[in-house]
């Protein structure tokens, strides 16, 4: 049996709790028995794309780190690969072709985060000096004395999103319907706010199930045609309050094994102030880092919320495979829901 990598984990989190190498956090409880119960929501067979195109939302006015993809055509023997005549390869083939590839930002538009997206400064070791982690431990490998100096760590390797696309990401999805509360106005919601429409719309969320959060920002942002206007998004649609203690609590005790909405990130960024060092965005420092908890962003939900609504229905199955791509931190998805 593994030896766990921390002898300290941080206050409130699960290290450990799914095996001292687990590197899914709480897809774990994504069991057969859960996946069944997931499916038995399946009434109709009516069938929902939840991703917005991945060339959404447009330039770069939410994130200027990360820009839209890039598709171009490959190269066969010196000549362009798109619509390509294969009498190039011999005058009796009938064939033509495409073929192409694309330079990507895995967190431009509908993704999922891997639990290596965000790690925090915390004395794992209990050595009295605090080092970057990530969830369960996995070591970042950067000095948290020198920031441009690397050290020993497996944590961006260790927690790629082929782990979370090994699972299958396969369950029953949750639709909590801030909007319709809310409206598009800009509003940071708490734990108050949420048990209020959870308990009025009679919504039930269960240990394993998927949480999702419609606020009307993904279909605001397809409103925009690729041409967003910063002033409006970065005040547009309300998001969850990640410096909440009372709603961070309420996902450890939920036992919902990963959150997905519509909006940038969840939660706002960055959080409302407070006193001391503090994470940048502490839902996430709390979701990936202390409970294996994925997110998910900018997610398409404006159609299936309407029909579930209209139904008097809140939960379905859902179905989210990442890629399968090593090492990699995050990944465009194309989630299905399944009513």
């Amino acid at each position: 049996m593994s030896m766990p990598r921390w002898k300290k984990r941080p206050a409130g989190a699960n290290w450990g709790d799914f095996g001292a190498d687990d590197q899914i956090g709480r897809l774990n409880l994504l069991t057969p028995e859960r996946v069944k119960r997931a499916a038995a929501e399946v009434r109709e067979g009516r069938t929902f794309c939840l991703s917005l195109p991945l060339d959404y939302p447009g330039g770069q006015a939410l994130a200027p780190h990360r820009f839209p993809p890039k598709l171009q055509p490959t190269v066969r023997h010196g000549r362009t690969y798109f619509n390509y005549a294969f009498t190039n390869e011999g005058a009796q083939y009938s064939d033509c072709g495409c073929d192409d590839a694309v330079l990507l930002c895995t967190q431009y538009s509908t993704q999922w985060d891997s639990l290596a997206h965000i790690g925090q400064a915390f004395d794992a070791d209990d050595d009295g000096v605090a080092e970057f982690v990530y969830y369960n431990g996995y070591r970042a490998g950067i000095d948290v004395r020198q920031p441009e100096a690397r050290v020993e760590g497996d944590g961006g390797a260790a927690l790629g999103i082929e782990n979370m696309a090994s699972t299958c990401v396969q369950g029953r999805g949750v639709m909590v319907d801030l909007e319709r509360r809310f409206g598009r106005a800009r509003y940071l919601v708490g734990y108050d706010d949420l048990m209020r429409i959870i308990e009025a719309d009679s919504v039930e969320v269960e240990e394993g199930d998927i949480l999702c959060l419609h606020t009307g920002f993904a279909a605001a942002v397809l409103q925009m045609n690729r041409t967003p206007d910063p002033a409006v998004l970065h005040d547009l649609c309300c998001a969850l309050d990640g410096a909440d203690q009372r709603l961070l609590q309420w996902i450890t005790d939920s036992g919902v094994a990963a959150i997905a909405a519509d909006n940038y990130a969840v939660e706002a960024i960055p959080a409302r102030g407070g006193e001391g060092p503090r994470p940048f965005v502490p839902l996430h420092a709390h979701c990936l880092f202390k409970l294996g908890v994925h997110l998910g962003e900018l997610w398409h939900l404006s159609e299936l919320n309407a029909w579930l609504r209209t139904h008097g229905r809140s939960r379905f199955l859902l179905t989210a495979p990442p890629l399968r791509l090593s090492g990699a931190v995050g990944s465009p998805v194309t989630p299905v829901a399944t009513v």
